[in-house]
């Protein structure tokens, strides 16, 4: 009996490795993720209405789209906090008429969305008409059941 136990042992710990190392090769296989298609539609919904708000210079509703953290970055390099940025669209030279986001994608991470988008817009600075058309990303965050934009970069298309 005793020259069979050892090699028995054997086997058993080769058998119960070799299932250990298949399960974690099926572990690192991953099903790909769902896109929760309800935070997507609630993240375009945001951005849609944060545009409207910035057509509309709207201050409540820039305050109530927008983070506290808010860091809002434009094509030029300037950089603004929510408040700048709100008294900006408000009372600054820009006038913005309309509002388009083209060739728009929302990328979930979480609580965390970051959008990418062609930003063109037909405004007026400081009387003048001016066209807009830049790329934007934005990531929105969010906070208390609500879709926040935590921060802006604008760049040259």
């Amino acid at each position: 009996m005793k020259k069979y136990f050892f090699p028995l042992i054997v086997l058993l710990m080769l058998t119960s490795a070799a299932c250990a190392q298949s399960k974690s090769a099926t572990a690192s296989v991953r099903e790909p993720k769902t896109i929760d298609a309800g935070a997507e539609a609630a993240v375009a919904v945001a951005v849609e209405k944060f545009n409207q708000a910035m057509v509309s210079a709207d201050r409540g509703q820039l305050e109530e789209l927008t983070a506290e953290q808010l860091s809002y970055g434009h094509s030029s390099g300037k950089v603004q906090d929510k408040t700048v940025f709100v008294d900006d669209v408000v009372n600054g030279p820009f006038d913005f008429l309309t509002i388009n986001a083209e060739d728009q994608t929302i990328t979930l991470a979480g609580e965390t969305a970051i959008v990418r988008q062609i930003f063109t817009s037909e405004a007026t600075n400081n009387g003048a008409p001016t066209n807009i058309r830049i790329g934007n990303m934005l990531v929105w965050q969010k906070q208390n059941r609500e879709w926040k934009l935590l921060a802006r970069q604008a760049f040259k298309l």
